[in-house]
C-alpha cells in the first residue's frame, strides 16, 4: 500500500462548548453511529462546566467503545486550582481508556503512572503542549507519548519535518502518530479571566453560566463588521473554521495518519461523512465543499495556516 493510498482516520475532538445535557447526549448518539474511528472525550475548557462530571464522561465513553469507537478522555488545557489538578489527577490515572494531557501539568502525572504500570498504553500529547520541533516530540515520546495532535498554526511542510511517516519519532511506548486538526474554529488561546463573564459584566465565579447561552461561542466583529474571534469562557477562538478538506494528499506526505474534527452544533456529522467521504473514498473535494457551504456552520471556511499564511485566509496550496 502507497502512502497516498492509505485511510485517515477521523477523530472528533473534545467538545469546546457548553451544551445542556440532553444536547450533548444527542450528539454523541450521533458520533457513535458515524464514520469517526475515535473520539476525545472531557471539559478542556472550564470547570465550571458541570453537565458532566468526570463519572459521566466515564460513562459515555464506556457507551462509545461499546458501539466500536475507540475513547480518549482528555485533560484542561489551563489548570488553574487545586480542585482541577485533582480532576486531572483522576482522569490521568485511571486506565481503563487512554489520555490526552492538555498541558504540561499531565505530562509528569501520566510519566510517572507509566512507571508505576509498566506496559501501559501510551498518551495523546494535545495541541495546546508547544511541540514545536523534533526534538521536543522526542522528549515526550520518552515520556510515553505515543500520539501528537500539532499546534494548529503549524504548517503541513512544518509537521512533515517534525515526524515524517517514513522515519517517526519512538519513545519506550513505540512510535509517535501523528493527528492533524483539519476541522473547526481553530483555540487560540486560554486565559484565568473569563471574557464570556466579562463580556456580560460578571465576575468569572458569579458568571451565571452565560456561555451556555451561545452553541458555538459568542462572536466579535471588527469595527467594519466583520467576524474576527469567537469568546468561548477563559478560551479565545477564531470566528472561521479551519478545514483542511481539499489537502488529503498533503496531510498523507505529512506523515498524518488521522485528522481531528472540533464538533460544531450544525452539520457536524455531515461533516464527518464528507470528510471521509474525500480522504478515503474517492469523493470529489469540490463537491464536498460546495455541500459543506449549504449546512449552515457557524463561520466561513479557511485554511491558512496549513500553507504558512495568515490563519484567517483561504490560502491556496
Amino acid at each position: 500500500m502507497t502512502q497516498d493510498d492509505k485511510t485517515l482516520a477521523l477523530t472528533v475532538g473534545p467538545l469546546q462548548y457548553w451544551w445542556a445535557r440532553p444536547a450533548m447526549m444527542a450528539f454523541y448518539a450521533e458520533i457513535a453511529e458515524s464514520q469517526a474511528q475515535r473520539v476525545v472525550l472531557g471539559e478542556v475548557v472550564c470547570s465550571r462546566r458541570n453537565e458532566y462530571k468526570f463519572d459521566d464522561w466515564v460513562d459515555l465513553a464506556r457507551d462509545l467503545k461499546a458501539a466500536g469507537k475507540e475513547v480518549v478522555l482528555a485533560t484542561q488545557a489551563l489548570v488553574m486550582s487545586e480542585a482541577e489538578l485533582r480532576t486531572m489527577r483522576r482522569i490521568a490515572e485511571q486506565d481503563e481508556f487512554a489520555v490526552e494531557a492538555g498541558d504540561a501539568s499531565a505530562l509528569r502525572v501520566l510519566w510517572q503512572a507509566a512507571q508505576a504500570r509498566p506496559g501501559r498504553a501510551g498518551f495523546t500529547v494535545g495541541p495546546h503542549v508547544n511541540v514545536y520541533s523534533r526534538e521536543a516530540l522526542q522528549e515526550h515520546a520518552l515520556l510515553g507519548a505515543t500520539r501528537w495532535v500539532p499546534p494548529l498554526e503549524l504548517a503541513l511542510d512544518a509537521i512533515a519535518r517534525i515526524n515524517p511517516g517514513a522515519s517517526r519519532v519512538a519513545g519506550p511506548a513505540g512510535e509517535v502518530q501523528t493527528e492533524v486538526f483539519v476541522f473547526g474554529r481553530m483555540p487560540l488561546a486560554f486565559s484565568a479571566r473569563c471574557f464570556t463573564a466579562r463580556h456580560h459584566r460578571l465576575n468569572k465565579d458569579e458568571c451565571e453560566f452565560r456561555c451556555q447561552a451561545d452553541a458555538d461561542g459568542l462572536l466579535l466583529k471588527t469595527g467594519e463588521g466583520d467576524a474576527f474571534l469567537v469568546l468561548n469562557g477563559i478560551q479565545t477562538q477564531s470566528a472561521a473554521l479551519h478545514c483542511l478538506l481539499d489537502e488529503g494528499q498533503a496531510l498523507r506526505a505529512a506523515g498524518a495518519q488521522a485528522v481531528r474534527l472540533s464538533p460544531c452544533s450544525r452539520g457536524f456529522a455531515r461533516v464527518l461523512a464528507l470528510f471521509d467521504g474525500v480522504y478515503n473514498r474517492g469523493l470529489d473535494a469540490t463537491v464536498a465543499r460546495s455541500e459543506m457551504l449549504e449546512l449552515g456552520l457557524p463561520g466561513a471556511l479557511v485554511n491558512g495556516f496549513a500553507h504558512r499564511q495568515a490563519g484567517m485566509q483561504a490560502a491556496t496550496a
